[in-house]
């Protein structure tokens, strides 16, 4: 089931650096390898045109400045201005392109985990944070954003610059170039120390951020502080908030520390590596021996001096960029990774709604949410039911009815057993099918925080304004949509909270007219609401029942009634199956759940009349 990473146990953990992990980063750049080559040339183009200002440099002070010669100076101070916009072009264009080609790739990497998150079962989700997943897809993959932006052009062109400017130190004094390298060990010790450190604080601090946003998306949405005011909770809230909040800042901290100490000891490099240098080139100078260094060439290689230090601390500083920002792509891997338990098979065909009729049939169906567990939640389920038929589900909460009833649309999978529907196994019915002609009413409807009219387009996305209306009118909520200010355009709020729950549900019973399913899932529908609420939602489910297979779930539904097919279930098993009348003449299970909750049915109207 993947719980490991998503429930935490083992988000944060240091592991060393995988080459598999290396040459999937390596991989993200695999379709913008025409990019990334422009991007090479022009890194040697501008590498090449920025040493050559050095050399001029040196011929305007020899033979310039020295000699008294105003042309040279003039020509070779024009050369440098030419060669230095040059090479300023070749940058920009270089930098563009990297950023371009950095952006792709997030762009391309949050695509592709949203689409595999999209995939993972139901059950996945009931056992992972949200604000988990949200730091998956923003926090982490944000965090690498410097490092696909600017890795490839920063290695590239640091690379070429080095190499460039110990090729032209060396041409100008080989003895100074000696002195200057001999640096180098120093910069790559203190680099691989740094980004060892550097990687697993930037890993506890990505583990903190997931934590605060998932505190944050657990008490700060409408639900979230609701129940924190309703349940006195909010100095417990801000106490938890406070703690994932000062790990945060503590992580952080330490995080900016090693880069500074970085930096410092940088600068400190830079500070005493001239010195020795001038000390060698004045000694060189004083006791010449057939090579002796003229002013301008001390000056010009202090110059590529500079050059080379700058590089070297930038890849020394991508150096420590990759190899922390190599814990992120071990998170964003870890998530892509995941088994998507209920997939296609690789013949599954694809039905087209006016194509079914709505018969289904469970044959020995048993389930298990804990493979692991002996103990099935569902065991050895048999029934059938004919195309148009209402099957209503009763029987204590937990017994198993809706998992039955999620069964259907797969959301979870059977573990033994098959279901079809008109003859076909669901397991070779495309999932994309199986939810055009499936709908789902449930108790708790979901509507996302956007104007009614864009909710009711999400059963049918073509659906015109008429359409719309007509599915309002049917489940008696279109005169309540255009009374208010803003009609179908009012934005109903996080979670649908400007609308009560019956207005709530009659608006979802709308998208599911608007849907049109074959098949119709009634997940107690109508438990949650009041007297008058659940009259309107009853009598707009009426409609919407007709000519559709429909299984309904409730305890106080007046249509179980009149249902074709009662199915009684209990501790994972049906128990009875049959009709009403059947039902009580038996004298079983469902004569002893009547007697107790639906007596005071038959002495009701089982609709009432709702004009709309």
């Amino acid at each position: 089931m993947g719980i490991g990473p998503a429930g935490g146990r083992r988000t944060g953990l240091i592991t060393p650096i995988r080459p598999s992990t290396v040459g999937r980063v390596i991989g993200t750049f695999r379709p913008y390898k025409l990019h990334v080559g422009i991007i090479a040339v022009t890194v040697f183009v501008s590498a090449t045109l920025g040493i050559l200002p050095q050399f001029y440099l040196r011929t305007i002070i020899d033979h310039g400045v020295i000699a008294r010669n105003l042309p040279i100076i003039t020509r070779y101070s024009l050369y440098t201005l030419a060669v230095t916009f040059g090479a300023t072009g070749a940058a920009l264009l270089y930098g563009y392109l990297s950023v371009l080609v950095g952006q792709r790739i997030m762009r391309d990497l949050r695509n592709h985990l949203y689409a595999h998150l999209q995939g993972m079962s139901l059950s996945w989700f009931t056992s992972t944070k949200t604000g988990e997943i949200q730091s998956r897809l923003a926090n982490d993959i944000g965090g690498v954003q410097s490092v696909v932006s600017d890795s490839v052009a920063t290695l590239l062109s640091n690379v070429t610059i080095v190499l460039s400017t110990l090729a032209a130190m060396i041409f100008m004094d080989w003895r100074l170039t000696v002195l200057s390298v001999g640096i180098l060990p120093v910069f790559a010790f203190v680099g691989a120390r740094v980004g060892a450190v550097a990687r697993r604080v930037r890993s506890r601090t990505q583990k903190n951020l997931a934590d605060m946003s998932a505190v944050m998306q657990e008490t700060l949405s409408v639900s979230g502080i609701l129940l924190s005011k309703t349940s006195g909770r909010k100095a417990i809230a801000l106490e938890e908030f406070s703690d994932v909040n000062e790990a945060l800042t503590d992580s952080q901290i330490k995080q900016s520390m090693v880069s500074r100490s970085f930096f410092n000891l940088i600068g400190l490099t830079f500070s005493i590596t001239p010195v020795l240098v001038y000390w060698l080139a004045g000694y060189l100078t004083v006791h010449a021996q057939g090579h002796p260094l003229t002013l301008g060439t001390i000056v010009a290689f202090t110059a590529l001096q500079s050059r080379l230090f700058f590089p070297l601390t930038g890849l020394l500083n991508v150096q420590v960029e990759i190899t922390s920002s190599l814990a992120l792509f071990d998170r964003i891997f870890e998530y892509l990774d995941l088994k998507q338990e209920i997939v296609d098979s690789p013949n599954a065909i694809a039905l087209a709604a006016k194509e079914i009729r709505g018969d289904v049939e469970f044959s020995h169906v048993s389930f298990h949410y804990d493979e692991t567990s002996d103990v099935p939640t569902l065991d050895d389920i048999n029934f059938r039911v004919p195309a148009g038929s209402l099957v209503a589900l009763v029987g204590p909460s937990g017994a198993g009815k809706t998992t039955i009833t999620y069964l259907i649309p797969r959301l979870y999978d059977v573990s033994s057993g098959s279901i079809k529907i008109d003859g076909h196994d669901i397991r070779s019915i495309k999932l994309e099918s199986l939810g055009r002609f499936i709908g789902i009413v449930t108790q708790e409807t979901y509507l996302v925080h956007d104007t009614i009219r864009e909710n009711l387009r999400y059963g049918n996305p073509d659906a015109t304004d008429d359409e719309l209306i007509s599915a309002a009118q049917v489940a008696a909520i279109h005169n309540h949509i255009i009374s208010l200010p803003e009609g179908y355009d009012t934005v109903v709020g996080e979670r649908g909270y400007k609308l009560s729950g019956g207005e709530k549900q009659r608006v979802a019973i709308a998208r599911a007219v608007l849907k049109d399913p074959r098949i119709l899932i009634l997940d107690e529908a109508t438990s949650a609401l009041d007297t008058e609420s659940e009259r309107l939602v009853q009598n707009a489910l009426v409609p919407l029942m007709e000519g559709r297979t429909t299984f309904a779930i409730a305890h106080r539904l007046s249509t179980i009634i009149s249902a074709d097919i009662i199915l009684v279930v209990e501790h994972g098993k049906i128990v009875e199956q049959g009709n009403h009348k059947t039902l009580i003449a038996a004298d079983g299970a469902y004569a002893r759940l009547y007697a107790a909750q639906f007596r005071d049915i038959e002495t009701r109207p089982l609709m009432s009349d709702c004009n709309d």
